[in-house]
């Protein structure tokens, strides 16, 4: 009964439906595999914190993403990553079904809830087809996340999209506006034009058959894809068989595209507010996509979650209320004690060392820098570009001493991702006895909380202006950790040279940032290291004009403002 009526309160205000393939709630939750999943949590946390009622629609994926080891070749293994939902959320009443190859296929729903720091609650629901009612095949559908082939992918997004539509109304949810967050959940869109199909008499005089202004006055998109072929197409062929005539196939490809199903295309031609997570993406986007107006809403992160214990802390003691007005952390270059940043960051520093030695038996000196580096390993973000030269690095190293901490995973598909790494594993092999480098595997909200906190600099590298947001970096900044980046996403906003970190080259295309990042680290970061007082500087500058600004606080009230209370 107590359930019961805790639910029943999240019925009593009207919200915003908030849609996400992956959502990082809980570590042991294995619904996210990277940044958009952890953007779609911060992004719950921080509403919650705000009180901005929404109600988050994911799937349950209760095989998870995938595990990540390491070969002694360097080469990435995955298994398996179940999880149990019962033990993280309650089951719901409810079911509802969806027609897939022209089958019923039962949804059914679990409730996890995000608590904010006022005590405000936020509901989640994850969809699961693990169910008796539907037979082997369907029950696998919400199995693993981004898992399959592109008929799995389909069958997926047809349950998150037009599945989570239906669930919303079966529960008594009122939902006044749909959130889409990246394009797969854009098959949503199918479902609220087929409940707003014109009447037959509109139709006979020649009026539209769906009434498209209500529709997209009812939808909210968030692109996160920098380049075309980053976003999910289907053949008519495969949506004809999989997911059958849901509306009018005429007005479908004028919607989605007339040579396959664009979920991207579909968002923007049925979303009122669109907008891209970064100033700079939004003009990539803006050119990927002339006729439609992207507005530019930089990602941002949730403050009590990636601040680690001690500099939440030091936080706590000289600007108090900061997790719920990160503003105040502008002050943190006047109000931090110099030796007090220290002792925090050294604290964060040995935590990392001890993981390190822990899972890679690797012994780190505490007395040099340590360079991070973890991203999901694909082609554009240019894991490759700090090995491009390793005499160079020899020779740097001879003159300033550093090391280096790697994570991140390939998607099993992507063998260049998968190359990626074990080029990072021979890297390590050449180089050792000069620099020592270790790869941390299985990269986690549980590992980044360690490593992000722990290194000196941290390091980003993606081929301009391929990166959409890149929010890892925010986290670094927020426990004082200066950037090295390139100038995309984010750090193009974010960089003031020598305060806030460091560029390496000029935001445009081109074949010197191997070279600029060299001489960056060998003439600028590595000396200023050695110098105590200036160093931390430029820490306290990262603290106070970036985590200051880029926090997912700033990011949710406009959406409010822009978007949500239009």
């Amino acid at each position: 009964m107590a359930e019961r009526e805790v639910f029943l309160r999240f019925l009593q205000s009207r919200r915003v439906g908030y849609f996400s393939m992956e959502v990082a709630l809980q570590q042991g939750m294995k619904t996210y595999s990277g940044g958009l999943g952890v953007l779609a949590g911060d992004t719950l946390r921080s509403a919650a914190d705000l009180e901005i009622p929404m109600v988050g629609v994911t799937l349950v994926s209760r095989h998870g993403y995938f595990r990540q080891s390491i070969d002694a070749n360097g080469r990435q293994v995955e298994q398996a990553d179940p999880w149990e939902p019962r033990d993280w959320a309650a089951p719901l009443p409810a079911k509802i079904s969806v027609q897939i190859e022209g089958r019923d296929v039962w949804v059914a729903a679990w409730l996890h809830v995000v608590t904010g720091l006022t005590g405000f609650e936020q509901p989640v629901i994850l969809l699961d087809t693990d169910l008796p009612e539907n037979g082997a095949e369907d029950r696998q559908i919400t199995h693993f996340l981004y898992g399959g082939d592109a008929s799995y992918r389909l069958k997926q997004e047809i349950v998150l999209g037009i599945g989570g539509v239906r669930m919303l109304d079966a529960l008594g949810f009122p939902v006044h506006m749909y959130h889409l967050n990246e394009g797969h959940s854009a098959l949503l869109t199918l479902e609220l034009l087929r409940r707003h199909k014109m009447s037959e008499r509109s139709v006979r005089e020649g009026e539209p058959l769906y009434d498209v202004p209500e529709v997209r006055a009812l939808c909210h998109f968030t692109t996160h894809t920098p380049v075309e072929a980053g976003t999910d197409r289907f053949r008519y062929e495969l949506v004809d068989r999989v997911l059958g005539p849901i509306v009018d196939a005429r007005v479908l490809r004028q919607v989605a595209g007339a040579a396959d199903l664009n979920t991207t295309r579909l968002a923007l031609n049925l979303s009122e507010f669109v907008n891209g997570v970064a100033k700079r993406h939004a003009e990539t986007s803006q050119k990927m996509f002339p006729g439609f107006s992207v507005s530019a809403i930089t990602n941002g992160i949730h403050p009590t979650t990636w601040a680690s214990p001690p500099i939440a802390r030091l936080f706590d003691r000289f600007l108090p209320g900061w997790q719920i007005e990160p503003e105040l952390l502008m002050r943190a270059d006047v109000a931090l004690p110099d030796d007090e940043v220290w002792q925090c960051h050294a604290a964060a520093r040995q935590t990392l060392i001890a993981r390190v030695g822990a899972d890679a038996g690797v012994a780190l000196d505490p007395d040099k820098p340590i360079l991070g580096y973890a991203r999901r390993m694909t082609q554009y973000k240019r894991p490759d570009l700090l090995f491009t030269d390793f005499e160079r690095l020899k020779t740097i190293a001879g003159r300033h001493p550093f090391q280096i901490v790697l994570a991140g995973k390939a998607h099993p598909r992507d063998e260049a991702g998968r190359r990626a790494i074990e080029m990072l594993h021979a890297s390590a092999g050449a180089l050792r006895g000069t620099i020592e480098i270790v790869f941390l595997p299985n990269y986690d909200i549980e590992l980044a909380k360690v490593l992000i906190p722990g290194v000196d600099v941290w390091l980003n590298t993606p081929q301009p202006p391929m990166e959409a947001s890149g929010t890892s970096g925010m986290k670094a900044a927020l426990n004082a950790v200066p950037n090295l980046s390139v100038l995309d996403g984010w750090w193009a906003e974010g960089h003031i040279e020598g305060v806030t970190g460091w560029a390496i080259g000029n935001g445009e295309p081109a074949d010197g940032d191997a070279a600029s990042l060299y001489d960056k680290l060998e003439h600028v970061v590595l000396p200023l290291f050695e110098r105590r007082e200036a160093w931390l500087g430029v820490m306290k500058g990262a603290v106070s004009r970036n985590a200051s600004l880029f926090h997912s606080h700033r990011m949710m009230r406009r959406y409010a403002a822009e978007a949500y209370l239009r």
